[in-house]
């Protein structure tokens, strides 16, 4: 199947082959995109995501760093990307970060002005700066996509300031949707359930939330981080064309069951 074939996007960010953004650019490359990737301008992070990338088979792909905390890493990107690509036609949103010193049951009270700051200018603000880079290299239209999670509106004890960074992503979502309409590009967000990565780990509580997904989804299992890869790749292909402005839920349906 090549539903991707002949497109062209770019994922942010890649951070192992356990990250979401490993498995959405896996099925991107898998149904036919070429793709380039980004990631955070440590050395370290760029071996990993080098390593990644090989274990995935598209090592070849074209890898730029991309602080989304600075506005100048952000032009150099998109800079790059231009005189690589010329065009795109999709746009991967998959980063987020809030100090992990406050993602623990009972820390939201205490959450510093600076810490409430950096999780929405890193997780939340990041969409509105990489979807106006990206904008001008969608000259035929294109699809935006951004990774979030239930915790953007119900209550998970220990997500706290991440949770309303994400309600923040949301929102954003939306307005770039109807604001970029005209213009034939499309932003949705994917909500997935827990996934063991990296920044997960680091929420207070990840272990229990994980055991109460399995009893309490409908499909009683934890979700498998390649699910959302391939709903990533509906939402960038032209199979969702008349999509946009939503969230689409990759939990195994935990977020229908009340109680």
């Amino acid at each position: 199947m090549s539903i991707l074939a002949g497109k062209k996007g770019l994922i942010l960010n890649i951070a192992n082959d356990r990250s979401i953004a490993w498995h959405i650019a896996n099925n991107c490359v898998k149904y036919g995109a070429t793709i380039g990737c980004g990631y955070l301008p440590i050395e370290k992070m760029e071996r990993r995501a080098r390593k990644a990338m090989e274990e995935g088979g598209f090592g070849d792909a074209w890898l730029q760093p991309c602080d989304v905390g600075s506005d100048e890493s952000i032009d150099g990107f998109f800079k790059a990307a231009g005189e690589k690509f010329g065009e795109i036609d999709f746009l991967v949103h998959c980063l987020a970060f809030a100090n992990k010193d406050y993602l623990a049951i009972g820390k939201f009270l205490s959450t510093p002005r600076d810490v409430f700051k950096q999780a929405h200018d890193i997780s939340a603000y990041s969409l509105l700066a990489l979807t106006r880079g990206a904008q001008p290299l969608m000259t035929a239209g294109g699809s935006v996509i951004a990774l979030t999670y239930l915790g953007s509106e119900k209550v998970v004890p220990g997500y706290n300031v991440m949770g309303v960074a994400k309600a923040s992503l949301e929102s954003t979502s939306r307005y770039l949707a109807y604001e970029l309409g005209p213009q034939k590009i499309r932003v949705n967000t994917i909500s997935a359930g827990p996934v063991r990565t990296l920044s997960a780990m680091a929420v207070g509580g990840i272990d229990e939330m994980f055991a109460h997904q399995e009893k309490k989804s409908a499909l009683k299992r934890n979700i498998d981080p390649d699910e959302v890869g391939k709903t990533a790749v509906y939402l960038l292909s032209d199979l969702s064309s008349g999509v946009t402005g939503e969230n689409i839920y990759v939990d195994a349906g935990f977020n229908i069951v009340g109680l």
